[in-house]
């Protein structure tokens, strides 16, 4: 009896408070705000280069400069497949949001014509400038320009391997959740390049024709 009222009488305690308030945050707000820091980070990086390629578009060692060496039609053709490649993109990830698997294929596969093409271009650019002897290693002016250029290549290259991932993995579990989220992702890496090339073509082939 004793016991009892001496449960009884024991003051209730107060709830424990959950550290994290609601709990853990959705996985798609989770992935999309560390791929915008993986984002926020390159463009960092490109900003460097950018810096870089300023300090040292005067330094040519008396070699060829800019305009002896830029063939606006050539990056006239690089800029278009890019902005081309970008607008297929975003039309293949509307068709993904709306579970339209076989129109996603088709503007995934556009995507990657237009990106590779972009690639071949840019490579016979450069083989054309090293026949020339305009190397990376003959001034520093070409050395800021192949880092700078070279850089948003391989992530143009490393972003149509990403892409060929995608869409096998699309074909092989279709348009779910998950999936998605990875296309968005890609979407989002993909149209960030077309904005760092935006910057490439005006500041290292318009200015350096000038």
């Amino acid at each position: 009896m004793t016991l009892l009222t001496a449960t009884t009488d024991a003051p209730a305690r107060a709830p424990v408070p959950r550290i994290g308030g609601e709990g853990p945050a959705p996985t798609r707000t989770v992935v999309a705000y560390g791929f915008w820091i993986f984002l926020l980070s390159d463009i960092i990086m490109f900003s460097g280069l950018f810096a870089a390629y300023a300090v040292l578009q005067r330094n040519t060692a008396d070699g060829p400069i800019g305009r002896e060496l830029f063939d606006l039609r050539n990056v006239f053709i690089e800029t278009i497949c890019l902005l081309l490649s970008s607008y297929t993109c975003g039309l293949g990830a509307l068709c993904a949001e709306r579970q339209q698997q076989g129109r996603y294929l088709v503007f995934a596969a556009l995507t990657f014509v237009l990106g590779a093409a972009f690639l071949f271009v840019e490579i016979s650019e450069f083989a054309g400038m090293v026949a020339k002897g305009a190397g990376p290693w003959r001034s520093a002016f070409l050395s800021g320009f192949f880092t700078l250029v070279g850089m948003h290549g391989a992530h143009v290259t490393s972003g149509l391997l990403w892409l060929l991932y995608m869409v096998a993995q699309v074909i092989a579990k279709g348009l779910r959740p998950h999936v998605l989220r990875r296309l968005l992702c890609f979407s989002l890496f993909w149209h960030a390049l077309d904005i760092i090339w935006v910057g490439v073509f005006t500041m290292v082939y318009l200015m350096g024709t000038v």
